[in-house]
């Protein structure tokens, strides 16, 4: 396993001074998996197709926060700030984007022509936001980069107002148990570029920092299939790991989404 240092540099290489969204792996700016539900996987794929199963990954997030007209919302590790400007759907009052990357907060500012959006730099175990400033914290495939789960779960109870819901969704290992044969058999996790939270623990974290209501749901089988179908057409550069879904079949990872409510009058 690399060390923290190591892990840091490998994600500025990939996310900061490299583009990954440029890669025809993802496509229109996203970075995730995507949701692949209503996608016929029989023939050939599209790069729309490829786009609007990243965009179905934000809509499965953005319905579980059930976001309201006016509500502040705050994405952690918004990237290029794709995702971020789909939460303009719910006509929030306003979206801001939050990335570790100073050249992807650039990246999305630059990209961006609505005054009610906008993106800064920061960690996402040390927001840089006042108490209380969000109704709505979501976060997409974003959760197995962070280095700091506790500190991240603390950070979203405390920037959310009390009511606030927070949903999240990316891959986590299936149990504690399974990591190293994970750690094994996905090179993203060997490198360090992922981490591979035990999905209890990360529960466990959000229930100790204040959240209620704290639930994961499976929704793997909307993903993993879609996935190694597109890389099995071969549109990923350097032999993009298909390594995903077989550790998925084997029980070790999956894709989840998380929620959480910060209680009323809890003051977490």
């Amino acid at each position: 396993m690399t060390d923290r240092a190591e892990r840091d540099a490998l994600r500025r290489r990939m996310y900061g001074e490299g583009d990954l969204a440029a890669l025809p792996v993802f496509a229109g700016g996203f970075i995730n998996f995507g949701y692949w539900r209503d996608v016929d996987l029989a023939g050939e794929l599209t790069t729309e197709q490829r786009v609007a199963t990243q965009e179905a990954l934000y809509d499965v997030v953005l319905d579980a926060l059930a976001t309201r007209p006016g509500d502040r919302v705050l994405e952690v590790g918004s990237g290029r700030g794709v995702g971020a400007r789909l939460a303009l759907r719910h006509d929030p009052s306003l979206v801001r984007g939050l990335d570790l990357e100073p050249e992807q907060v650039a990246r999305a500012a630059a990209a961006n022509d609505d005054p009610r959006v906008a993106f800064t730099c920061g960690a996402a175990h040390d927001m840089p936001f006042a108490d209380a400033s969000f109704d709505r914290l979501l976060s997409v495939e974003a959760a197995q980069h962070f280095e700091d789960v506790p500190g991240f779960a603390r950070e979203g109870a405390r920037v959310l107002v009390d009511g606030g819901r927070l949903a999240l969704t990316t891959f986590f290992a299936t149990t504690a148990a399974a990591v190293p044969e994970l750690v094994r058999l996905v090179r993203s996790f060997a490198r360090g570029l992922d981490l591979a939270h035990p999905v209890d623990d990360v529960l466990g974290h959000l229930r100790a920092a204040g959240f209620a209501d704290v639930t994961a749901t499976s929704i793997g089988e909307h993903v993993w299939r879609g996935l190694d179908r597109w890389l099995e057409l071969g549109l990923h550069p350097n032999g993009w790991d298909r390594a995903y879904r077989r550790a998925a079949e084997r029980g070790l990872l999956d894709y989840y989404l998380v929620t959480g409510v910060k209680p009323a009058g809890s003051g977490a």
